[in-house]
């Protein structure tokens, strides 16, 4: 199906440019939303009558969205999740989790705008990247931690994983020095067999 676009859209063209696509994209997503409109005859005069005005509305909604990422451009948002021993979650991370988190701190932002190839699995600091508008996006730091301390620690650039076993092998080297230190396995005193 031949549409016309009302607006910049990734991947298929700029506001004005008449693009061929799947019959169930425009029927579905494209018309429903207003994002574009069939192109026939009538629709290409209607829209080059309205063009000035759609352009506005869109510079408007770019605008808009452009205050709205200057702040949240480099924010930081911290998500508690329980995770096995080698950091990886028990569950997963996904685009409504993140919209959860940064919804729950003021920001308005949909779950739709979280750009996430994959949902995130493990435990770290990760970047996601948001779209508030076709030609604005952000990206913000998603700190996926067991505890509010491991949070902070991995905020400071600490690899709580690595660091855990560190700790735990300093723990083991530590317990078999007081016990050779203590006399363990060593026969002393007067035995008689």
């Amino acid at each position: 199906m031949k549409v016309i676009l009302l607006e910049r859209l990734e991947g298929w063209g700029g506001l004005g440019d008449v693009v061929t696509v799947k019959d169930g994209y425009a029927r579905n997503f494209l018309l429903p939303r207003q994002k574009a409109l069939r192109a026939n005859n009538a629709n290409l005069k209607v829209f080059e009558a309205q063009r000035a005005e759609i352009e506005a509305r869109n510079a408007k909604a770019k605008e808009a969205a452009g205050r709205a990422g200057e702040k949240l451009d480099g924010s930081s948002y911290i998500l508690i999740r329980q995770a096995g021993e080698s950091g990886q979650l028990y569950g997963s991370v996904s685009g409504r989790d993140v919209a959860d988190a940064v919804n729950a701190e003021g920001g308005k932002i949909e779950r739709a705008m979280v750009a996430m190839d994959k949902p995130i699995k493990t435990l770290g600091v990760h970047e996601v990247k948001v779209r508030l508008h076709a030609e604005v996006a952000v990206t913000i730091s998603v700190n996926i931690a067991r505890s509010q301390d491991e949070a902070e620690r991995q905020a400071r650039g600490e690899n709580v994983i690595s660091s855990q076993f560190e700790e735990e092998r300093a723990a083991a080297d530590e317990a078999a020095q007081d016990l050779l230190a203590g006399g363990a396995g060593q026969i002393e005193g007067d035995y008689v067999e």
